[in-house]
Protein backbone atom coordinates (compact mmCIF):
# COMPACT_ATOMS: atom_id res chain seq x y z
CA UNK A 1 0.00 0.00 0.00
CA UNK A 2 2.21 2.39 0.64
CA UNK A 3 4.62 1.65 -2.16
CA UNK A 4 1.19 2.28 -4.91
CA UNK A 5 0.18 5.12 -2.57
CA UNK A 6 3.44 7.59 -1.81
CA UNK A 7 5.62 9.20 -4.20
CA UNK A 8 8.03 10.41 -1.84
CA UNK A 9 10.25 7.62 -0.99
CA UNK A 10 12.28 9.65 1.69
CA UNK A 11 14.66 8.44 4.45
CA UNK A 12 11.98 10.43 6.90
CA UNK A 13 8.64 9.74 5.19
CA UNK A 14 9.52 6.43 4.75
CA UNK A 15 10.26 5.72 8.64
CA UNK A 16 7.51 7.43 9.63
CA UNK A 17 4.96 5.34 7.66
CA UNK A 18 6.79 1.91 8.92
CA UNK A 19 6.68 3.15 12.60
CA UNK A 20 3.28 4.47 12.48
CA UNK A 21 1.00 1.58 9.77
CA UNK A 22 3.55 -1.25 10.16
CA UNK A 23 5.42 -1.61 13.64
CA UNK A 24 2.41 -2.05 15.51
CA UNK A 25 0.58 -4.98 13.46
CA UNK A 26 4.25 -6.70 14.37
CA UNK A 27 4.45 -5.64 18.14
CA UNK A 28 0.67 -6.55 18.73
CA UNK A 29 0.49 -8.81 21.96
CA UNK A 30 4.47 -9.86 20.83
CA UNK A 31 4.68 -10.90 24.86
CA UNK A 32 2.00 -13.67 23.84
CA UNK A 33 2.67 -15.05 20.79
CA UNK A 34 6.61 -14.56 20.21
CA UNK A 35 7.12 -16.86 17.43
CA UNK A 36 10.10 -19.76 18.15
CA UNK A 37 9.92 -21.60 14.76
CA UNK A 38 12.20 -20.16 11.95
CA UNK A 39 9.80 -20.03 9.17
CA UNK A 40 7.79 -17.64 11.60
CA UNK A 41 10.31 -15.47 12.55
CA UNK A 42 11.98 -15.51 8.88
CA UNK A 43 8.14 -14.11 7.97
CA UNK A 44 7.58 -11.36 10.42
CA UNK A 45 11.62 -10.49 10.17
CA UNK A 46 10.80 -10.23 6.08
CA UNK A 47 7.90 -7.98 5.94
CA UNK A 48 10.80 -5.21 7.73
CA UNK A 49 12.97 -6.38 5.37
CA UNK A 50 10.28 -5.52 2.35
CA UNK A 51 10.18 -1.81 4.56
CA UNK A 52 13.39 -1.00 4.63
CA UNK A 53 13.74 -1.49 0.39
CA UNK A 54 11.26 1.43 0.22
CA UNK A 55 13.80 4.08 0.88
CA UNK A 56 15.06 5.73 -2.22
CA UNK A 57 18.49 4.92 -3.00
CA UNK A 58 19.01 1.88 -0.66
CA UNK A 59 17.34 -0.92 -2.16
CA UNK A 60 20.59 -2.47 -3.17
CA UNK A 61 22.26 -2.60 0.53
CA UNK A 62 22.54 -5.87 2.57
CA UNK A 63 19.66 -6.00 5.20
CA UNK A 64 21.85 -5.05 8.54
CA UNK A 65 23.08 -2.06 6.69
CA UNK A 66 20.02 -0.71 6.04
CA UNK A 67 18.74 -0.90 9.06
CA UNK A 68 21.61 0.97 10.68
CA UNK A 69 21.22 3.86 8.04
CA UNK A 70 17.62 4.02 9.16
CA UNK A 71 18.78 3.18 12.65
CA UNK A 72 16.52 0.56 13.10
CA UNK A 73 16.67 -2.79 14.78
CA UNK A 74 15.98 -6.63 13.67
CA UNK A 75 12.37 -7.64 15.47
CA UNK A 76 13.80 -10.58 17.34
CA UNK A 77 16.47 -8.31 19.03
CA UNK A 78 13.16 -5.71 19.72
CA UNK A 79 11.14 -8.94 21.25
CA UNK A 80 13.92 -9.38 23.21
CA UNK A 81 13.92 -6.40 24.76
CA UNK A 82 10.40 -5.86 24.94
CA UNK A 83 10.46 -9.16 27.17
CA UNK A 84 12.90 -7.86 29.15
CA UNK A 85 10.85 -4.38 29.54
CA UNK A 86 7.56 -6.18 30.69
CA UNK A 87 9.27 -8.35 33.10
CA UNK A 88 10.77 -5.33 34.96
CA UNK A 89 7.45 -4.36 35.19
CA UNK A 90 5.82 -7.22 36.55
CA UNK A 91 8.61 -8.03 39.04
CA UNK A 92 8.68 -4.09 40.43
CA UNK A 93 5.54 -3.65 41.18
CA UNK A 94 4.04 -1.49 38.12
CA UNK A 95 1.07 -3.74 37.00
CA UNK A 96 -1.49 -4.66 40.09
CA UNK A 97 -1.17 -8.61 38.98
CA UNK A 98 0.80 -11.57 40.97
CA UNK A 99 3.96 -12.00 40.29
CA UNK A 100 3.08 -15.34 40.93
CA UNK A 101 1.74 -16.30 37.80
CA UNK A 102 4.42 -15.36 35.62
CA UNK A 103 7.20 -16.17 37.48
CA UNK A 104 8.98 -19.17 40.22
CA UNK A 105 10.40 -16.28 42.41
CA UNK A 106 13.09 -17.24 45.06
CA UNK A 107 11.82 -17.69 48.39
CA UNK A 108 14.75 -16.35 50.64
CA UNK A 109 15.70 -19.58 51.30
CA UNK A 110 18.60 -19.01 48.58
CA UNK A 111 21.82 -17.00 48.31
CA UNK A 112 21.25 -13.97 46.24
CA UNK A 113 18.03 -11.42 45.84
CA UNK A 114 14.60 -12.25 45.81
CA UNK A 115 13.96 -11.42 42.40
CA UNK A 116 15.65 -14.46 41.25
CA UNK A 117 13.33 -16.32 38.19
CA UNK A 118 13.22 -19.76 37.98
CA UNK A 119 11.89 -21.93 35.07
CA UNK A 120 8.29 -23.31 35.48
CA UNK A 121 7.61 -25.50 32.53
CA UNK A 122 9.57 -27.87 30.87
CA UNK A 123 7.46 -29.74 28.55
CA UNK A 124 7.68 -29.30 24.77
CA UNK A 125 4.10 -27.64 25.13
CA UNK A 126 5.34 -24.53 27.66
CA UNK A 127 8.88 -24.03 26.30
CA UNK A 128 8.24 -20.93 25.11
CA UNK A 129 5.72 -19.42 27.08
CA UNK A 130 6.92 -15.86 28.09
CA UNK A 131 8.24 -16.54 31.58
CA UNK A 132 10.34 -19.01 30.08
CA UNK A 133 11.76 -17.06 27.17
CA UNK A 134 12.68 -14.13 30.07
CA UNK A 135 14.41 -16.87 31.95
CA UNK A 136 16.62 -18.21 29.33
CA UNK A 137 17.63 -14.80 28.03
Amino acid sequence: MIKRNFIDRSKGTILALYKSLIRPHLKFCIQVWNPHLAKDIKLIEGVQRRATKLVHGIYNWKYDDRLKFLGLTRLDKRRIRSDLVETFKILNGYYNINKGLFFDLDDGGRRGHEKKLFKRFRLDTRKFVFSNRVVDN
